[in-house]
């Protein structure tokens, strides 16, 4: 089983990509609702971002205000990385551990894992390939905008994140998801037909 990673910016079409990935019958994990589960009242990971972080992130009932602590954090590099520090290694064990499940179920193909920082934490490089998914960058700020935010609060995000030609440069495959739902679809359809060959 082909271990892949599927990345790319905020808001440039990845998760459509996963969508289709899911329909063509590949599992996929998504990373970000791990980091979300991690961050849950009672794991690990939530006590020690309310100590990083300040203990009134937390409402009533313990839960993390994903919000705010987004605002914090893309708001100051050094925060961001603090906050990765705790949570990329207990994300890369969840992604592994699943991998590994997946392939012991009986996975022959591929199975993914999609998350926007695979190369930044280090996680692409234990894995068989990357596939990433990538918009004209007027086209992030256009949807992050439909997303309800500001274009400079979409700015900032994109900024944060590694830039996009280094995630090109790191691709074994692209995906251009400028055009039409349907002529995303017809690249990963392609991919989709190279992988089961490739077995």
């Amino acid at each position: 089983m082909m271990r892949l990673g599927l990345t790319g910016g905020i808001a440039s079409g990845k998760s459509a990509v996963a969508g289709l990935l899911r329909e063509m019958g590949f599992p996929v994990l998504d990373a970000d609702s791990v980091a979300h589960k991690l961050m849950e009242p009672g794991q690990p990971a939530h006590d020690e971002i309310l100590k990083a972080f300040g203990a009134e992130l937390a409402d009533a009932s313990g839960k993390i205000d994903r919000a705010r602590l987004g605002a914090i954090v893309f708001a100051d590099r050094g925060k961001l990385e603090q906050l990765n520090e705790i949570l990329h290694p207990r994300v890369e064990q969840a992604i592994l551990k699943q991998f590994a499940e997946w392939e012991k179920n009986g996975v022959r193909d591929a199975a993914f894992v999609e998350a926007a920082l695979l190369i930044e934490a280090g996680v692409a490089d234990k894995l068989d390939g990357l596939v990433v998914a990538w918009c004209e960058p007027e086209q992030q700020i256009e949807r992050l905008r439909t997303r309800g935010m500001s274009e400079g609060e979409a700015r900032k995000r994109i900024a944060a994140q590694l830039p996009l030609e280094e995630k090109l440069r790191r691709a074994t495959e692209t995906i251009n998801c400028s055009g039409s739902l349907e002529e995303t679809r017809e690249q990963v359809q392609a991919l989709a037909a190279k992988l089961r060959k490739e077995k």
